[in-house]
């Protein structure tokens, strides 16, 4: 009574794109909470970009590369990230980049 076996990859992959979103949405959130509370607009700006960038990959980004990955394992094709992965790095640097200057503001 054994099928085909289920290929799990897919999934796993679309869940670690979803936590690196949600990872640049949570520094987003660091971001605005410490500029709230010292009411810098500036650096409430640059938390609404990362969150953007959060949001697009969240939103858009992670669901293409999942389906993209689902079609490559269907036609038996390869699954290669191409561009979809320097979407995700330049997220995380920006991310990575507003934080480190939020720390040097408050520093």
């Amino acid at each position: 009574m054994s099928g085909p076996p289920v290929e799990t990859q897919p999934e796993r992959t679309g869940l670690a794109w979803q936590r690196t979103a949600l990872g640049v949405l949570a520094v987003a959130g660091l971001i605005a909470h410490g500029a709230f509370l010292d009411g810098n607009l500036l650096l409430v700006l640059l938390s609404g970009g990362v969150a953007l960038l959060g949001l697009a990959l969240l939103g858009a980004v992670a669901p293409r590369r999942y389906r993209r990955m689902l079609r490559a394992i269907a036609a038996e094709g390869n699954a290669g990230a191409g561009r979809s992965v320097l979407l995700a790095v330049g997220a995380v640097v920006a991310a990575g980049v507003a934080a480190g200057c939020t720390v040097l503001v408050y520093a």
